[in-house]
């Protein structure tokens, strides 16, 4: 079975959850929620037993009356083997976190300062230590991290604001000087930035290259890619510019973001007088029962339950007889890449708009999880070793210093 690989657990009569696959069946105790960072015993077809980590378990969901949750299964575990550690940045709803977790890393601290954001990380990341707000955290107060990872707010930056744009002077996106005082006084292994692509144009470029500058001073080689979501297995126009910063020279930044250049360069090309191709905004998809929607969605904001602006009105599912919805949020929780119902608090909610406009924000404002998901592949597998060894190599000097 490969690492990674997507399975579907039930949970049985006897109150344990179980997972078939082609080579193996995987049993555990039973837990009051979702699982995060456990390993399971593969009992292959010659009844060896090997060990893999479990990287990432959603939400129960119900099949027929039997509780199901979607499953991911890591590599092959061992007693003392290494793992990528992230620090976890204006972490949201966990985007970054959910998606490096698949991805073989473990998130070790978070921040937050969001309530109804913070509750769901605690929900999806009980025993991981977590600060609020950022202005106040101690650098020595993070524990060791390869990756220190972060969504900076871009509400002071974004292009969705009406009016002028505050960019980097403004008081949420300003936060990002506080975070690069803490690069500085900790200078992880790797930075990983996300933000609107509106960063590149804000103040005609300078806010960006102050977000460049301000990690070369740290001793940081810098690369940047803007990727869409659309490109990652999600339905959604979602651009945003990832930043990554090493140390070591820009070289290992780039192989992050950059892959070889693959395809076929003879590839026949098309028509230049053939017919326009369809914009995928112009496509729907569904049927008269359930409804239709566009076959690609346009970016989800940061908006309310009851707003009715042309924000929403983008995005909405349309019947025959001219009656129109708005998406819902497990539908919006699906178009970021979310398991079902990743953003139902664990404190309740009882205004069904309070509960749907929290729920909304979370999701407009997350890091898509399925490119969070690549990103992490591509630093294990670029990075990977390096990282870890740096990790080993700290280990032996407090050991070494303790001794």
């Amino acid at each position: 079975m490969e690492a990674n690989s997507k399975l579907v657990f039930r949970k049985t009569r006897t109150g344990e959850w179980v997972a078939f696959g082609p080579l193996a069946e995987m049993t555990w105790p039973n837990v009051n929620g979702p699982l995060r960072r456990e390993s399971v015993d593969i009992v292959k077809k010659d009844g060896t037993i090997v060990e893999h980590k479990l990287t990432g378990l959603g939400r129960p969901f119900d099949v027929d009356g039997v509780e199901c949750c979607y499953g991911y299964l890591g590599p092959e575990a061992e007693t003392d083997s290494q793992t990528i550690r992230v620090a976890s940045f204006f972490a949201g709803i966990g985007g970054f976190d959910l998606g490096f977790e698949r991805a073989g890393m473990e998130s070790v601290w978070q921040c937050e300062l969001k309530p109804f954001c913070a509750d769901i990380l605690e929900q999806h990341w009980p025993n991981v230590p977590r600060a609020t707000d950022i202005r106040k955290v101690n650098a020595d107060d993070i524990p060791e991290a390869e990756i220190w990872a972060g969504g900076f707010p871009c509400q002071d930056v974004s292009l969705a604001r009406m009016g002028p744009r505050s960019g980097l002077r403004g008081k949420q996106s300003g936060l990002f000087y506080d975070f690069a005082e803490l690069i500085g006084e900790r200078r992880p292994p790797v930075v990983i930035l996300e933000n609107v692509a509106a960063l590149l144009s804000s103040h005609s470029g300078r806010d960006f290259a102050i977000v460049l500058r301000a990690l070369a001073e740290r001793g940081y080689g810098v690369a940047w890619r803007v990727l869409d979501s659309r490109y990652f297995g999600i339905p959604q126009s979602r651009s945003r510019v990832f930043i990554v910063g090493s140390l070591g020279g820009p070289a290992r930044a780039g192989s992050v973001l950059f892959e070889s250049e693959c395809g076929d360069r003879d590839s026949e090309k098309g028509e230049t007088n053939g017919p326009k191709p369809v914009s995928p905004f112009a496509v729907s998809v569904g049927n008269p029962q359930q409804g239709f929607v566009k076959k690609l969605a346009h970016c989800l904001y940061a908006e309310s339950a009851r707003h009715t602006g042309t924000d929403w009105s983008r995005n909405y599912v349309s019947y025959p007889e001219g009656r129109v919805r708005r998406l819902t949020p497990l539908e919006t929780e699906r178009l970021q890449g979310f398991p079902d119902n990743w953003t139902m608090p664990k404190e309740e909610i009882e205004n069904v708009n309070t509960l749907d406009s929290a729920r909304y924000h979370a999701c407009g404002n997350a890091v898509s999880v399925p490119v969070a998901e690549w990103l992490g592949k591509r630093v294990v597998d670029k990075l990977g070793p390096w990282l870890l060894e740096r990790q080993g190599a700290q280990g032996r000097n407090e050991t070494a210093k303790s001794s």
